[in-house]
């Protein structure tokens, strides 16, 4: 688990699965999506990330408001194959409630956080549609920044962002 000032930050269950739904199977949250998700794929989604807890150590996890313990999204660590490479991905999603009041950025910045404490790994990626302004504004806010475009049949275009580990340390080391 995973604390903010505001926010826990914590495993799935099967039980999230009803406010899971509403978020992603809302068409505005999941315009960036080829559609938004049905109840048998935001199962899939919790059942894939559990299996990704017991393989990698890490997954999309639960974000819940410390205030009223009100599930208001996702946000964690999950590989990805970017552009042919297999990576860490971090990525978020919001219930469209709660949007604009630093909610993602305050989650994507600890787990990204917990992200370099616990792995070995040395960068991690975050790839959006090109069009997904909010999530670009996300990557740049916990200090990602874009290493490129690429062509993507599902996307279109999709950007990519990072930030090494190297770069983390004189972020976090900037912010003490």
């Amino acid at each position: 688990m995973i604390e903010t000032s505001r926010l826990i930050i914590r495993a799935y269950t099967q039980d999230d699965f009803e406010e899971l739904y509403e978020i992603l199977s809302d068409e505005e949250t999941m315009q960036h999506y080829p559609a938004p998700f049905d109840k048998e794929r935001t199962k899939r989604w919790i059942d894939w990330n559990l299996a990704n807890y017991q393989r990698d150590g890490f997954g999309l996890w639960a974000i819940i408001l410390k205030e009223t313990g009100e599930f208001i999204g996702d946000c964690g660590v999950t590989m990805q194959t970017i552009d042919g490479d297999y990576v860490p991905e971090i990525g978020y999603h919001i219930n469209k409630n709660y949007w604009k009041q630093g909610y993602a950025k305050e989650a994507a910045s600890a787990v990204r956080d917990w992200f370099f404490v616990h792995t070995h790994y040395d960068t991690i990626y975050s790839y959006m549609k090109y069009t997904n302004v909010a999530s670009y504004q996300t990557a740049l806010a916990i200090g990602m920044t874009k290493i490129k475009e690429y062509s993507d049949p599902i996307n279109t275009v999709s950007s990519v962002y990072a930030i090494s580990r190297s770069q983390w340390q004189k972020l976090i080391n900037t912010n003490d």
